[in-house]
């Protein structure tokens, strides 16, 4: 079924409100992001749970999605006298078929060189480089697809240490991608956690689909009860402020001499989440990659 995408460009002290409006209005969802995107004005804004709500941009893209029966020519100026907005506000209509939307995701999403051995491709694309290690991902609903330097930071951190025979946990596991990638680079064993059941299920999916006999798990679920808890490896690409409250558990998740691996992790954030891990780990920053780096330690 085809949608309408509604794109108005508004300053950041009236971003909340359209928002709320056009959603009440029938859109399906919004999306705010920078107007300047792509521009050397660019800037980028971070927010995690825990933290204070992040300012909206100075001049900010509102997108709203809607089904196509919807009359956006009565919606829109609706909208805008609710939000005292002026009724000559420009805003740009475009059609969007569904296979749009599956077009521009396997777009965004292409081989990614890791390591001079590792790749993720997408199982839309053909394995660029058949002598690697190839680790074949469809993401789903779930984070994780090599693209973002969180997930790199990780995939190099394991290629670069694992020795082979260890056992690993990936919490946080998203699509599944680290545990995948600790199986093919040698592990004997590796868990997945996630609390998320739609990044379970595509877990699953992917560790089939590269024939990796990695298990998931619920958040939920008594880990210490498993076969692999704990491990020689455990490793976590969430955020700074839920891998600082995490602190005890991924502890007791480690064998003693074990490594933890934290990522989603913003450079000036590193000091308050090493401070977290300082009962347990002798705690390390790795090379950045963009804004965000890796902390590992092994257990004392």
């Amino acid at each position: 079924m085809p949608w309408q995408a509604v794109t108005l460009i508004v300053d950041a002290r009236c971003v909340e409100t359209l928002s709320d409006l056009l959603l009440e209005s029938g859109a399906l969802s919004v999306d705010v992001s920078d107007a300047a995107a792509g521009t050397p004005t660019e800037r980028p804004l971070f927010a995690e749970p825990g933290s204070a709500p992040a300012i909206n941009w100075a001049v900010n893209r509102v997108v709203a999605l809607f089904n196509e029966n919807v009359a956006i020519a009565d919606v829109v100026p609706a909208v805008l006298r609710a939000a005292m907005l002026p009724m000559t506000t420009p805003y740009g209509i475009d059609r969007i078929n569904d296979q749009d939307w599956v077009r521009l995701t396997q777009a965004q999403f292409t081989p990614q060189k890791i390591s001079s051995r590792l790749w993720v491709v997408p199982t839309w694309h053909e394995v660029v480089d058949p002598a690697a290690i190839n680790i074949r991902l469809d993401p789903g609903l779930a984070f994780g697809t090599g693209t973002h330097p969180t997930t790199r930071l990780c995939l190099r951190w394991l290629d670069a240490h694992l020795q082979g025979g260890e056992s690993v946990i990936d919490y946080g596991c998203g699509s599944g991608i680290l545990a995948i990638a600790a199986m093919k680079l040698g592990a004997s064993r590796a868990a997945g956690v996630d609390i998320d059941e739609q990044a379970l299920l595509a877990a699953r999916r992917n560790a089939l689909q590269n024939q990796a006999d990695v298990t998931f798990y619920a958040a939920e679920d008594d880990l210490s009860e498993n076969v692999i808890s704990p491990a020689h490896v455990v490793v976590a690409n969430i955020l700074a402020n839920p891998l600082t409250v995490l602190a005890p558990l991924l502890a007791r998740l480690t064998l003693p001499g074990g490594q933890v691996v934290l990522s989603g992790i913003l450079a000036p954030q590193a000091g308050e989440v090493r401070d977290a891990y300082a009962p347990w780990f002798e705690m390390h920053t790795t090379d950045p990659d963009e804004e965000w780096v890796v902390l590992a330690g092994r257990k004392k």
